[in-house]
């Protein structure tokens, strides 16, 4: 660039930035509508414009060393006095209208403020033609500008009123985008000109310097582009730096943007900033095609009115963040309130991802958490997200992140821009971090430029310089691979959502430690449940076989009678485990659980009452009360010998709620217990405790006798004429018995080496030639590839693994198999296997005959 300040010299390359390098503010030259002087502190001249002689009548090279009050009147130099104690701030300027500098001299409009250790007074001839009442004119301009509707109405309105009291013949509202580029949104221009209304103007139009003094000063204008500088003297003092004229309202303009007017057609051009929370946001653009000068009055007038119109904006958008923030408290209360009625296990983000895609336009949402993935909407796969976290964990460091351009910032997101291609990434937790990420597809974005925004690199009428383009026509790009821009809104948006769900994790935190607090109880008492009924079942089987003894003739029928007892006790014991997804019936629940200890007289258990079905809730509770009953009835009480019976009687009562009464009778004398056990305290408090029922217990020497009452939303009264058989499906007919007989290989897989080894003898006795046992799916595959077998026998549950694999090498050989459970898992059955033939264990030598009988008939063998 040319070195228009002596030994300041510019830089010489040409490219892009030179614009954003250049110092425009220490150009060392004002325009010539006015004149300026610089005095120190005790109002000596250190420097003055050329031109000062023709406004002060004294030259600029003789003025440095003189007073200023030599050169003014005392009534100026009082004013200016004045004004100057009224400086506040880095960025203050102070005005004077009408001011007579010298005895008889013409009026001057001044402006005053400091520039580092100089008091710097710049001064105009006041338009004395101009009848302007600049109070009641801004006021009437506010008052039009307050009654406009909307955004678009108030920045229409805006630029009608600078044009008409400017007299420009073109105006224009020119707002910033978020990398320096612009958009005209509001216009106002006489019909003869082109209209500019919605072009786009790249950055490099205005430099980022510039911007930054239009943040400084609110107003700027050039009132002729053809008008020659008028130096500052001296050019540089005596540390060789310039005079800085960043706050000058007379400050001379860049060759460059004297050329860029040029070429736009602009003689006279006028600025006044937009700025919101002290950032710019926009200008007010004037440009008119003649030289034109605006009266300090009218442009001090333009200059308040950009302030209060820049409020009014900052208002109006701060009324618009106030419903974002109402909106935003609308969804923190869903939240909470979703999060108080959330129900047990619950314990992520994921059925709130609905809601958060509301608080955010976006078209689809991810959460990423150690507890599990979830997506909605246009978003990547969950491979492709894992990529993505892997980026935020190296870019975002913990804050929120944004981008419209995702695949320049991440590369491989090029791959699925089609569904993503930006994200706006909010961190939930510290490293390795949970996100709540908002996506947003590509949308082709046709902008339309005031002429190519790429300047060519040329030698203009000005030297070196990065020449501005000539022609401003409508020029069309089309932008490809990016989604619509976040705004500030958004951010501001995500910044108060992360707050909010900061507030839910910890919240979900809490519960989960809660609700970990209260399995770990239920687990303890489970634990002692089963502590306790396995002791319970050893004692009964010790009984069991102890009482057996003395009965049997030979050791096959003391095995048989043995086997048959535990097999009732099994079945008992499923009426307890098994999980009721439907009422019951209750006298079905006492018949299954006394069935073990009848053996056979079933006129020692009388049962009377209306038909009650229990509900699923009720049904397992009072199961347990009845087998506490029942297991202690048949230890001490009318059970434990021939003699003795129980009779259980209930009723509605008024309420609906269901009166149980047991009483035993006939069996040894009662005493009540010298402690009291885990059983006894379950009958008693199960009910009251669980159901909000009653329960009383009373050792009588007689018998036993108990009370229990079931609340009215427990049971209810069955419409059927009889007890209600539960819901189950129909069971084949078992085929004849005799003659059956296995034949050939068998293969058994089982984990458990005792209930294998009886399992085996079992089918040997069948008739199987060769029973093959694997206690795991690998060992069973094996043996499968070695040696096909007639028909297999298969334990579900082997511990960490199932024999499902095991099940479909058979199916798909066509090799018949039956399953065998000892857990109820069969409702946890893949859908291919739901039908299948299923054995309870224990299993009985006859159950194990029939079942295999039925499979091997259904397949022809």
């Amino acid at each position: 660039m040319r070195d228009d300040l002596g030994d300041l010299a510019l830089p010489s390359d040409v490219d892009l930035t030179n614009c954003d390098r250049e110092p425009i503010h220490l150009l060392g030259t004002i325009q010539p509508i006015g004149f300026l002087v610089a005095v120190s502190a005790d109002w000596v001249v250190r420097r003055a414009s050329a031109n000062v002689g023709d406004h002060l009548g004294q030259d600029a090279e003789s003025l440095p060393g003189e007073f200023l009050n030599t050169l003014l009147t005392r009534e100026a130099m009082h004013q200016i006095g004045g004004r100057l104690h009224l400086l506040r701030g880095a960025n203050a300027v102070e005005r004077l209208f009408g001011v007579r500098l010298r005895e008889g001299g013409i009026p001057y409009d001044l402006a005053i403020h400091l520039s580092g250790e100089l008091i710097v007074l710049e001064g105009e001839p006041s338009d004395l033609e101009d009848a302007l009442e600049a109070g009641n004119t801004v006021r009437g301009m506010l008052s039009r500008l307050h009654q406009a509707e909307g955004f678009e109405g108030i920045c229409r309105e805006a630029v009608r009123q600078i044009r008409g009291l400017t007299g420009f013949n073109r105006v224009m509202l020119y707002r910033f985008d978020h990398d320096g580029a612009g958009e005209v949104i509001a216009e106002s221009a006489a019909s003869f000109l082109p209209s500019f209304m919605g072009l786009h103007f790249p950055a490099s139009d205005i430099p980022r310097q510039a911007r930054k003094l239009y943040e400084r000063n609110w107003l700027r204008l050039i009132g002729d582009t053809e008008a020659q500088p008028v130096p500052v003297l001296p050019l540089l003092d005596s540390h060789r730096q310039p005079l800085d004229l960043s706050l000058s309202v007379l400050r001379s303009v860049s060759p460059i943007h004297i050329e860029y007017l040029r070429n736009m057609g602009v003689q006279a051009s006028m600025s006044v900033s937009v700025l919101r929370k002290g950032r710019l946001w926009g200008l007010i653009a004037c440009h008119h095609n003649e030289a034109l000068r605006v009266s300090f009055e009218r442009r001090t007038a333009a200059e308040l009115f950009g302030q209060v119109f820049s409020l009014v904006l900052e208002s109006r958008e701060r009324e618009a963040d106030q419903a974002r923030e109402a909106e935003a408290n609308r969804v923190h209360q869903q939240l909470m309130a979703a999060l108080g009625a959330m129900r047990p296990g619950s314990q992520s983000l994921t059925e709130f991802l609905e809601l958060l895609g509301e608080v955010i336009p976006c078209d689809g949402i991810g959460l990423w958490s150690k507890r599990g993935t979830a997506m909605r909407g246009h978003a990547p796969t969950i491979e492709e997200f894992s990529g993505l976290i892997r980026f935020l964990n190296r870019s975002a460091s913990g804050t929120i992140y944004a981008t419209h351009k995702l695949g320049e910032m991440y590369p491989a997101a090029g791959e699925f821009a089609g569904r993503t291609a930006g994200l706006l990434a909010i961190p939930l937790s510290r490293t390795p971090r949970d996100y709540l990420v908002f996506f947003r597809r590509a949308v082709t974005n046709s902008v339309t430029w005031a002429g190519d925004p790429h300047k060519p690199v040329a030698l203009g009428p000005n030297g070196a310089r990065l020449t501005p383009r000539k022609s401003f026509a409508a020029w069309q790009e089309t932008v490809e691979g990016q989604s619509r821009p976040w705004t500030e809104s958004d951010l501001l948006m995500a910044e108060r959502l992360r707050v909010t769900l900061l507030e839910v994790v910890l919240q979900l935190t809490d519960l989960a430690e809660r609700e970990r607090q209260a399995a770990q109880e239920r687990q303890e008492i489970l634990i002692a449940e089963l502590n306790h009924r396995v002791r319970n079942i050893l004692g009964l089987i010790r009984g069991l076989v102890t009482q057996s003894r003395g009965h049997a003739a030979t050791v096959d029928e003391f095995a048989e009678m043995v086997g048959g007892r535990i097999q009732a006790l099994a079945r008992a014991h499923d009426q307890i485990t098994t999980d009721r997804w439907h009422p019951a019936p209750l006298d079905e629940l006492i018949r299954a659980e006394a069935e073990a200890y009848l053996s056979g007289g079933t006129d020692r258990l009388r049962l009377s009452g209306p038909p009650a079905l229990l509900e699923p809730s009720a049904y397992t509770t009072m199961a347990l009360v009845i087998h506490e009953m029942m297991t202690n009835a048949a230890k001490y009480g009318a059970l434990c010998d021939r003699s003795g019976h129980v009779t259980v009687q209930w009723a509605f009562t008024a309420n609906q709620d269901l009166e149980i009464r047991w009483t035993e009778e006939g069996g040894p004398p009662v005493k009540p217990p010298m402690r009291q056990g885990f059983g006894t305290t379950i009958v008693e408090r199960a009910l009251p405790h669980d159901l909000k029922g009653e329960a009383e217990l009373h050792y009588k020497l007689s018998g036993v006798e108990a009370r229990f009452l079931l609340p009215a939303g427990c049971v209810h009264q069955s419409t059927a004429d009889g007890p209600l058989p539960r819901e189950s499906a129909a069971a084949p007919a078992a085929p004849r018995e005799e003659g059956f007989a296995l034949s050939g290989r068998v293969l058994l897989v089982e984990d458990n080496l005792l209930i294998a080894m009886d399992a085996e003898d079992q089918l040997r006795r069948m008739g199987a030639s060769h029973v093959d046992v694997a206690s795991s799916v690998q060992a069973a595959l094996r043996l499968l590839e070695h040696a096909p077998p007639q028909v297999a026998l298969l334990d579900v549950n082997l511990g960490r693994e199932s024999s499902f694999p095991v099940a479909d090498a058979l199916a798909a050989r066509g090799i018949p198999f039956v399953f065998a459970t000892g857990y109820g898992e069969a409702n946890a059955f893949p859908d291919r296997f739901r039908t299948t033939e299923v054995i309870g264990k224990p299993y009985t030598a006859t159950e194990m005959r029939q079942t295999l009988q039925r499979r091997l008939a259904a397949r022809g063998n």
